[in-house]
């Protein structure tokens, strides 16, 4: 078969996301925070783009007109009063407050110490390395031992092993030991430990409780105590369960993060995208703009472009690019705010009852009804309900929150979320003593009028994080 080459005509669709599309795509998914950031870096770059001054309002308007002066308090002008003051009515003055004598009198206010305003909190690192420059360690110790301060975490515990760190200082192992001793006798207690085993026993030490049942328990019976074996306690220590409990109690009083405490991480905090206000006409739903700078184009530049003939070739496609990317910008905006006013509206009509009466009442819903309701794909749902948050009087929610699947009932169907608050309440009042199995959860809910199964109890009560039977149980 011999190889030709030639030319072919074929027609074919193919879906094509345009810039225009991408943007508005991203935009729609970003949560509040990372919005305004990608706003700011648009007001750096695009010249056409610019903030929108908000206006005061007419009561917070000051008047700068000059108040009324009387005639005869009219003030002297400067120029005056400079030619009739006098070279020793200027002395006079300066030494009345102790200026020329190099100190201040006692009414003279002093300035504030810088100090005043130094607001950073010490965090981990700097407590523990201020405690080693009080120490009497020698040179060559002190400096292993800033190299263990500096690898442990915000934990508290340290994240390198003897031989990595003599390797590392270049030192012998009797050296690297010796410096990881020193910096565990530094507060809090338990810092610089390897594993919560070794944490709780340097805790211990602090105690003076080394030798006691509690330090035997935690070196021997950790998983007999994670799966609340007290039974087998008992037996190997031979005592009682007063004393494993009371064992128990002093160990629950033990911080397993040490570093916990002087830890520097900032909290963050969740922005809602959405209020829901409940007025006496209904519900009101706002947008949250706060922080998002308002955008414009500059009439400066729109002036400039329309003069061709100062601008050269090059300069007039750029502009002419930066005006479409501004433009474009801002209608990618407006169709997210409308979008997301859309979604909270369709939201709120669903899950009225919710609004209304609480988290029990919330109903089973999903990204087709509300794709439906709006006559907007279900992918664009998806964007616009991930990462964002809502306030009503209920707190702050997630809009995911509202979607949740659907369980029969006698009365219909219920949403999972509220079978999973049903069961966070059922095992919050069970006897702690002889906790509920998830059958025995799965029957309560029959009474109710609730058809659930067993593993269906243990899926959600690992997705609220709640212990199973055996670990919840508890002796008083």
């Amino acid at each position: 078969m011999a190889l030709e080459s030639r030319l072919d005509l074929r027609l074919s669709q193919r879906l094509i996301l345009t810039p225009q599309l991408q943007q508005a795509i991203k935009l729609l998914q970003m949560p509040q925070l990372e919005l305004v950031q990608t706003l700011n870096q648009e007001l750096t770059e695009n010249p056409f783009l610019e903030e929108v001054a908000e206006e005061p309002f007419e009561e917070d308007v000051v008047e700068e007109s000059m108040p009324y002066i009387a005639e005869n308090d009219v003030p002297e002008s400067p120029l005056t009063s400079l030619a009739s003051f006098s070279v020793d009515e200027y002395f006079d003055e300066r030494s009345s407050d102790g200026r020329d004598l190099g100190y201040f009198t006692q009414e003279t206010e002093e300035q504030p110490s810088f100090e005043l305003f130094y607001s950073r909190k010490p965090d981990l690192y700097d407590h523990l390395l201020w405690q080693l420059r009080l120490s009497n360690a020698g040179d060559d110790l002190r400096s292993v031992a800033e190299a263990v301060i500096g690898n442990i975490d915000e934990d508290g515990y340290l994240r390198v092993t003897d031989e990595e760190l003599a390797h590392y200082m270049d030192v012998d192992a009797d050296t690297a030991r010796s410096a990881i001793q020193l910096v565990q006798g530094f507060d809090p207690p338990g810092i610089g430990a390897r594993d919560l085993k070794e944490c709780l026993l340097l805790q211990l030490n602090s105690l003076n409780l080394g030798g006691s049942l509690i330090e035997k328990i935690i070196c021997h019976n950790m998983e007999d105590l994670q799966k609340k074996r007290y039974s087998n306690i008992v037996k190997q220590h031979n005592s009682t369960i007063e004393d494993v409990m009371a064992t128990l109690h002093v160990i629950e009083g033990l911080e397993p993060r040490p570093g916990r405490s002087l830890a520097s991480g900032e909290t963050n905090y969740v922005v809602p995208d959405v209020f829901i206000n409940k007025t006496d006409d209904g519900y009101q739903i706002v947008l949250n703009d706060d922080g998002i700078p308002k955008l414009r184009l500059n009439n400066t530049y729109r002036k400039l472009l329309l003069k061709k003939e100062s601008l050269t070739k090059e300069e007039r496609e750029f502009l002419k690019e930066k005006l479409r990317m501004a433009t474009e910008l801002m209608k990618s905006l407006d169709q997210r705010n409308k979008t997301i006013y859309k979604v909270a509206e369709s939201i709120l009509k669903f899950q009225m009852d919710f609004f209304d009466r609480g988290k029990q009442y919330i109903k089973p819903l999903n990204l087709r009804d509300v794709a439906s309701d709006i006559n907007m794909h279900e992918s664009t749902i998806s964007r616009v309900t991930s990462n964002k948050f809502l306030n009503c009087e209920h707190g702050v929610v997630s809009f995911r929150f509202f979607f949740s699947s659907a369980l029969q009932s006698d009365s219909g169907v219920v949403s999972s979320t509220a079978v999973k608050d049903l069961i966070k309440k059922v095992i919050a009042e069970e006897d702690h003593q002889n906790p509920m199995s998830d059958q025995r959860i799965a029957d309560e809910f029959k009474k109710q009028h609730i058809s659930i199964a067993r593993r269906t109890v243990a899926k959600y009560r690992e997705e609220l994080k709640i212990p199973p039977q055996n670990q919840r149980k508890r002796y008083e």
